[in-house]
């Protein structure tokens, strides 16, 4: 196992090259020179270059991506445009609270994805089986902001329950939660369906059955255990996106999270902020990646990991 870790962690240093690489060229490919916007649009020119050679944008290209590598691995993103703060404080401010928000959307997709899941494959091909899967295909087809402002009015502004922005109090939480974690929790279901309904036919199921085992035990001892290989793929895949996909969940329900700071700092210019959030989220989604190989062989320890 330590040895897989290892050579999974060597293979990673070519995609976090790629995305650094990604990442630095926001800046070079967006319209408008960073020195200008914080100079402003009247300024001289000498005001412009002394800012351009202050950010290191005088410099050969390959000059600042190496320096801002160097920067990047002290977790030294630059300053903000908009307000000379250390980008890094702005997302230590925020990260977290996007974490949480994410990490509270996948318990929410896993948790009604596996039942939903395992209730149709047990019941297949039966009216509730039918009924389930067109629901989990609903929940999938929708955007989640359009979902975020159903629930607002239904749920908040109509019936009072919930409050529709914000973050922190349950009140306050539910609303976000179910917003973002319904396209998880449909796409979990449907997956967990199709892999069990592999696994319920297998001989050794049959075979169990025939010995007398309890059917709760049958499905969740030996069929779910095996059927949920292909799962934590997608578990670990929809968690990455989960960081990266609160964007527009934050911006309908006013959450000061990552997401929001990314919306915000792109209609503000503020490319060290985007790049620096950017980065972030790109990074978390690798190693999300390599916790799901890992959870592979914990699962099932014949799953080959060379």
């Amino acid at each position: 196992m330590t040895q897989f870790i290892i050579r999974r962690l060597i293979q990673l240093i070519p995609v976090l090259i790629g995305v650094t690489i990604l990442v630095f060229s926001l800046m070079h490919l967006t319209p408008g020179n960073p020195a200008v916007i914080m100079a402003g649009e009247s300024a001289p020119e000498a005001t412009v270059k002394a800012i351009e050679a202050r950010l290191g944008l005088d410099k050969p290209i390959h000059i600042q991506y190496f320096n801002f590598i160097s920067n990047a691995v002290q977790l030294d993103f630059g300053n903000s445009i908009r307000d000379n703060i250390p980008v890094f404080d702005h997302i230590k401010a925020r990260f977290f609270t996007t974490l949480e928000l994410s990490v509270w959307a996948i318990i929410f997709g896993v948790f009604f994805g596996l039942l939903i899941g395992i209730i149709s494959a047990v019941r297949r091909y039966s009216l509730l089986d039918v009924s389930l899967m067109v629901v989990a295909l609903f929940g999938l087809s929708m955007p989640n902001f359009w979902l975020g402002l159903m629930l607002i009015q239904y749920f908040a502004l109509e019936l009072r329950i919930f409050k529709p922005t914000g973050w922190g109090s349950l009140e306050q939480n539910v609303l976000p939660i179910i917003t973002l974690g319904t396209a998880s929790a449909a796409i979990i279901a449907r997956m967990t369906r199709s892999s069990m309904l592999d696994v319920i036919d297998q001989d050794y199921i049959r075979t169990a059955r025939a010995k007398g085992v309890k059917e709760r035990v049958v499905i969740f001892r030996h069929a779910l255990k095996n059927a949920l290989i292909p799962v934590v793929t997608i578990v670990g895949i929809q968690f990455g996106g989960l960081l990266a996909g609160a964007v527009l969940t934050e911006s309908v329900f006013a959450i000061n999270g990552l997401g929001r700071l990314i919306i915000d700092s792109i209609l503000q210019r503020d490319f060290p902020v985007v790049q620096g959030a950017i980065l972030v989220i790109s990074v978390s989604f690798v190693l999300v990646n390599l916790i799901v190989d890992i959870s592979y062989r914990m699962l099932n320890k014949r799953v080959d990991l060379n």
